[in-house]
């Protein structure tokens, strides 16, 4: 049953997979990244969850509320944390430096094989995507990464503010 799910992907799914892979594994080292760079990456994640709930179950909305209530959580729980040693902001090039991170690839990763998971179910048991506790399940799995995306960016954008705006030193916030 598995080869057939593998060998009945389209092949384009598989393109994304390896692109998402590369640019996750990019992130694992120290970089410089522009304010544009860090704002894009999150944009592209929330529409990919975003568009992986209203997808699969439609734009009802229970699965938006539920999608939103999510996301907000987890951007709520990620705002409050501190952005990882070693992140800096030059306002003068308006470039950050950045510390290698695991995370977004797990992000990303989550999100494909979320969508990926619910594709291969929803294929095999289409009236499972009408069920109400699958559907709300997987649209607050798709909320939260949403969330943690928009968070990581938040923070920098908050950074940026700070440093640009009030003439905080890099590590106060």
């Amino acid at each position: 049953m598995l080869h057939q799910i593998f060998i009945n992907t389209p092949r384009w799914v598989w393109v994304l997979l390896f692109a998402l892979l590369w640019l996750g594994l990019s992130q694992t080292v120290s970089r410089t990244a522009s304010l544009k760079r860090i704002t894009l990456l999150p944009l592209a994640m929330i529409c990919l969850s975003l568009y992986g709930a209203v997808t699969t179950f439609g734009a009802e909305t229970q699965v938006l509320l539920v999608w939103v209530g999510a996301d907000s959580l987890a951007l709520t729980a990620v705002l409050r944390q501190a952005l990882p040693e070693g992140t800096r902001y030059d306002a003068a090039t308006q470039r950050f430096s950045l510390p290698g991170s695991w995370l977004p690839l797990s992000l990303m990763m989550g999100i494909f094989m979320t969508k990926y998971l619910v594709g291969a179910v929803s294929a095999m048991q289409p009236a499972l995507v009408h069920d109400a506790s699958f559907s709300l399940t997987f649209a607050a799995l798709y909320g939260a990464f949403a969330g943690i995306f928009l968070a990581r960016a938040a923070r920098l954008w908050r950074l940026t503010f700070l440093q640009e705006h009030c003439g905080t030193p890099p590590l106060a916030v």
